[in-house]
């Protein structure tokens, strides 16, 4: 082989391998298997120990992708680092501050604290006395890497503060990222600057990471005992007084109004910055409030991501495609010839449900306008009618599973009165292939068992080759058969194991929220499993059929009900939950056993005065009391409010239990 047909050859092997380091490290999501993956690798080092004038930056031997996750020593956060929710028009925010305002039970003037988005890399640094004694990952919110000794090596993060009123104990959070100018000379190893920020923090060796000009911009805490303090905007102003760089655009907004005015500004203007922003964060600025507000499952409830626009482009529908999800949703995706959206190439597109197909009248072959906003997965606008072929015809939806053949339905929601747009499939067990393989990608996702190494692929490959047909199948895998798999060596095997030995042991509510029953998410999961202890009594309660009895769940309803009904008249799954029970580790939820209100019982009846029932349950869970929705011998107090109803109050006083004002319920708590 010739000289230029050798390099011609070695530069086709680096853009394979660019492409799959980016996919496997980057995006953890692999293409092609480990085995593929190494042998890619060692042909490009072979080529280039044979061949002296070889040579790229992207070489296996200079890249700067990083070590996987298990490589490093993990860390649980001691305030959860929660992702925020988007927003993308106006509608979207109008909402978020109505929400708001219902849960403090009134309309109050807001100041917003508005910071740019940065789009980089999330990291939290602990001070003890003035000293950077740590420094994390985000993670999976929960837990993280341990990342000390590359964050020390960005200069914008101070390793010692004097300050006098710095707190002894703090956490400071903030976005690692990469400026444009510096990325332009990484640009051929990584796919864009947020990648590279993560490739590189991940280094193993801290001397590769100091290569790296990062840089570091603070914008929050995590744990902190705050007594001084106000507002958000203060805490930005100390932070840069201790020595932190912060955004120099942010600013104290008071209205929705004025959002949307400064995001249309602001988008305008983000292409002029030195890194990258993809939208606005926006917080409500007394940390009062915030408290007060707290959190969901997976975000704060005072803050909210404003999104900037959608990219789009046109392609050609070339077919539609029926995916069974874990709840048995069909869902239509477009496939299209493959187009460049804002950097990434799409080659589908959700088309949502029957009932949007039907609206747009998409059809195979139609030219039709591709959007993708954000995170959000790409999806039909509009169809190009000019375009359309004369012989065309409509999309017929089908009746039956394309997975398992079960009978296809739409149902009736009491509430809205109307057939709900998603179509399902009626199969409630394992018996549906394709429900039965979504379940267990449920089932070893990161907030349910978060079993590392054991991705979507993984569960895809080991079910066509009959290893797993059931999630407790997960725990009796034969390794030695694994170990003989294209793909699979010693060490990745080793790994595996070691990753699905360490989910054995799982909070019950955790648990709860794996099984992936519908509308049982990881709030209604916690319910369930404050009020039944125990994975053993949550059993009881549904081998003696007494599923009714959690509707004295405060926030357990029919909806919830129904589904638990419907999913375990199915004696498999009934079967699988048992089974797991025994294998795992399954430890109660861990609860505030020793709050003021501790082994007592509440119900609200009537309107509170400036506060919301949200906020008043929380405040009774917080100091280790319970809430439930119906007067029995059960409840010990009902709270009575603004016009409270009359047959609870007079029920209350005939069963002998308390009734309380807000005022007296209040003083329990001083």
């Amino acid at each position: 082989m010739k000289e230029n047909e050798i390099k011609k050859y070695y530069l086709k092997k680096i853009t394979e391998f660019e492409t799959h380091n980016k996919l496997y490290f980057q995006k953890s999501n692999p293409k092609i298997s480990d085995h593929e993956y190494d042998k890619l690798k060692k042909e490009i080092l072979d080529l280039e120990r044979k061949n002296s004038f070889l040579k790229s930056d992207s070489s296996p031997s200079n890249s700067l992708g990083y070590a996987p996750s298990k490589n490093f020593v993990k860390s649980e956060h001691r305030v959860k680092m929660l992702s925020l929710s988007n927003a993308f028009d106006s509608e979207d925010l109008g909402n978020f501050e109505k929400k708001i305002f219902n849960y403090l039970n009134k309309k109050i003037e807001v100041e917003y604290s508005v910071e740019p988005k940065i789009d980089g890399i999330s990291a939290s640094l602990t001070y003890k006395n003035g000293l950077l004694v740590l420094g994390t990952s985000r993670g999976d919110g929960n837990i993280g890497e341990v990342i000390t000794e590359n964050l020390k090596t960005i200069l914008d993060i101070p390793q010692k503060i004097t300050n006098k009123d710095f707190p002894k104990d703090i956490d400071i959070r903030g976005e690692v990222f990469i400026k444009k100018k510096d990325f332009n000379l990484l640009k051929n190893n990584f796919a864009n600057p947020r990648n590279a920020a993560s490739g590189t923090l991940r280094q193993k060796n801290p001397n590769q990471t100091k290569k790296i000009p990062l840089n570091f911009v603070a914008y929050t805490y995590g744990y902190f005992e705050n007594k001084t303090i106000k507002k958000q905007s203060e805490f930005l102003n100390s932070l840069k007084k201790w020595g932190f760089k912060i955004s120099e655009h942010n600013k104290i907004l008071n209205s929705i109004k004025d959002l949307i005015n400064f995001h249309k500004k602001f988008e305008h203007e983000r292409f002029d910055l030195e890194y990258d922003v993809d939208g606005l964060v926006y917080k409500i600025n007394s940390l009062e409030l915030q408290k007060r507000l707290g959190f969901t499952a997976n975000s704060p409830r005072w803050a909210i991501a404003h999104k900037f626009s959608a990219d789009s482009a046109y392609s050609k529908v070339t077919d539609i495609d029926i995916q069974v999800g874990r709840t048995g949703a069909l869902t239509p995706v477009a496939r299209i010839k493959p187009v460049n959206i804002g950097g990434v190439v799409v080659s589908n597109a959700t088309l949502h449900n029957e009932d949007e197909i039907n609206r747009k009248d998409i059809r195979i072959g139609d030219t039709v306008k591709i959007e993708r906003a954000g995170d959000v997965i790409p999806h039909v606008i509009l169809v190009d009618l000019k375009k359309r072929d004369k012989k065309s015809k409509k999309f017929v939806f089908p009746d039956n599973c394309p997975s398992c053949g079960s009978d296809t339905i739409k149902e009736f929601n009491k509430i809205t009165k109307k057939f709900d747009a998603v179509r399902r499939c009626t199969n409630e067990g394992f018996d549906c292939e394709k429900i039965a393989i979504e379940r267990i990608k449920h089932f070893i996702s990161k907030e349910a068992m978060n079993i590392d190494g054991f991705g979507k692929k993984v569960v895809e490959n080991f079910w066509d080759l009959n290893l797993i047909r059931l999630p407790q199948d997960i725990y009796n895998l034969d390794y030695s058969k694994i170990s003989n798999l294209e793909g699979w060596g010693q060490l990745s095997v080793s790994n595996l194991k070691y990753s699905i030995d360490q989910s054995k042991k799982v909070s019950f509510d955790r648990f709860l929220y794996a099984i992936g029953i519908r509308h049982i998410g990881l709030e209604n999961a916690k319910l369930l499993a404050e009020y039944t202890k125990s994975i053993k009594n949550f059993m009881s309660f549904i081998k003696k059929n007494n599923i009714n009895e959690f509707l004295n769940i405060d926030g357990i309803g029919d909806t919830q009900i129904n589904s638990l009904k419907k999913f375990f008249n199915n004696k498999l799954n009934y079967t699988v939950i048992e089974k797991l029970s025994k294998i795992l580790n399954i430890s109660d939820l861990k609860l505030n056993k020793n709050g003021k209100l501790q082994n007592n019982t509440f119900m609200f009846t009537g309107k509170l005065l400036n506060m919301s029932r949200a906020e008043a349950k929380s405040l009774i869970e917080n100091n280790s009391g319970s809430v439930v929705s119906s007067v029995n011998k059960r409840l010990k107090y009902l709270i009575i409010g603004d016009k409270p109803t009359n047959r609870k109050v007079q029920k209350a006083k005939e069963l002998g239990i308390k009734v309380l004002s807000q005022k007296e319920w209040l003083n329990l708590l001083n």
